[in-house]
C-alpha cells in the first residue's frame, strides 16, 4: 500500500463539476492498493501518517503532528501509484488491486484514519472521475509505501 501525502493549507475534490469534499489545514493523502495488501499495511500507514511531525511549532520547527494542529484528512484513491513503466512507454497498473479488493480497504484506511487520530476525514468517491485541488504548505510532500518501509 502507498501513500503520497501532502501537507496543505487546503484541498478539494470535484466530481461532475460540483464540490464533492473540502478540507483547511491538514493532509491531502492519495492512497495506491496493491494485490497483496491486507490490514497490517493499513495499521503501519496509519500510524505512521496519524504520527508524523511534519507541521511547524511557534519556532518553525517540525515538531507537531496533524493531531496537534488539529488537522483535517483528504483521502483520495489513487491506483496510479502502482504503476509500472519499466517497459515501453504506457504505465502498466497490474499491481493495482482490483476494486472488490481496494474499496474494503480504502474504506477500512479511512475509518481507522478517523479512529486512531479523532480528526476529520473526507474522502473522494472510489473510481469516479476526479478533480483534486490543493494548496501544498512547503511544498511538502512524502511518500510512504508499507512494503517498503525507508
Amino acid at each position: 500500500m502507498r501513500a503520497l501525502i501532502q501537507r496543505v493549507s487546503s484541498a478539494s475534490v470535484v466530481i461532475n463539476d460540483v464540490v464533492f469534499n473540502e478540507i483547511q489545514k491538514g493532509f491531502l493523502i492519495l492512497i495506491g492498493i496493491e494485490q497483496g495488501d491486507n490490514q497490517d499495511d493499513v495499521n503501519y500507514l496509519v500510524q505512521k501518517i496519524i504520527h508524523m511531525r511534519i507541521f511547524s511549532d511557534e519556532e518553525a520547527k517540525m515538531n507537531l503532528s496533524i493531531q496537534d494542529v488539529k488537522g483535517e484528512f483528504l483521502v483520495i484513491s489513487q491506483f496510479t501509484l502502482h504503476a509500472q513503466t519499466k517497459k515501453g512507454n504506457r504505465p502498466s497498473f497490474i499491481q493495482a488491486a482490483q476494486p472488490e479488493k481496494a474499496i474494503p480497504l480504502y474504506e477500512i484506511f479511512c475509518e481507522s484514519l478517523k479512529i486512531n487520530s479523532n480528526l476529520r476525514v473526507k474522502t473522494g468517491k472510489f473510481g469516479s472521475d476526479m478533480k483534486v485541488a490543493l494548496v501544498n504548505d512547503g511544498p511538502f510532500t512524502l511518500m510512504l509505501d508499507s512494503k517498503n518501509k525507508e
